[in-house]
């Protein structure tokens, strides 16, 4: 079945498309990439009513292709997807996070958020149920690495950022251009680590085949 993965980084596909060959191989997947859509949500510093129609309109087309459900990649666009989801109910439609949210719900109550893309830190915390102590991090630069392609410089980032979470009972990567980093952070916080790919993906294929 085809599955539609929209996203709005250029560094969201590979980890998403390597946690479905590791759990979901027989997915056929499809990419749209708009990453003018995170350009300019920082650029506004807000959400805009235009943003949410260009997500419409990503995943109108999408759903014209044939596609069996949607992931959003990108975890600073809450609100545009659900509107995305009202509007295509009953496609299913996946918000990057929500899976990966119930996963560190059930870890424990301390959940350690990092974050590289600063918007994601407003946008995502109200996600999370009330009840649940969030120490949000962001890891300055870690993006900007990924951005000239030093992954190495981004993992390192993303670690050192993450070394005060060791006292939480689980840390969640709130993007999924942090999910190369999972192991760099698991062995300096000796924590739990739970990738937005890896979640979204078990969560997925659970909704499509029952």
């Amino acid at each position: 079945m085809r599955i539609a993965l929209i996203h709005a980084l250029r560094h969201s596909p590979p980890p998403v498309e390597a946690a479905f060959a590791r759990l979901w191989p027989e997915a056929r997947l499809m990419n749209l990439l708009d990453d003018s859509l995170s350009a300019d949500l920082a650029r506004d510093g807000a959400l805009t009513p235009a943003m949410t129609e260009r997500f419409l309109a990503l995943a109108r087309y999408a759903a014209g292709t044939g596609a069996r459900g949607i992931l959003f990649t990108c975890s600073a666009f809450g609100p545009c997807i659900e509107a995305v989801r009202e509007a295509l109910f009953p496609l299913p439609v996946l918000k990057p996070n929500e899976a990966m949210i119930e996963e560190a719900v059930a870890a424990g109550r301390r959940i350690g958020l990092l974050a590289s893309f600063a918007p994601t830190l407003a946008s995502m915390p109200p996600e999370f149920p009330a009840g649940v102590m969030l120490r949000p991090v962001l890891a300055v630069g870690a993006l900007a690495a990924l951005d000239r392609g030093d992954t190495a410089e981004h993992d390192r980032l993303a670690a050192e950022a993450a070394s005060p979470l060791a006292d939480c009972d689980a840390v969640a990567l709130a993007q999924f251009s942090l999910a190369s980093a999972a192991p760099a952070v698991a062995a300096v916080t000796g924590r739990p680590v739970l990738t937005t790919p890896d979640s979204a993906v078990r969560k997925l294929r659970r909704m499509l085949e029952g």
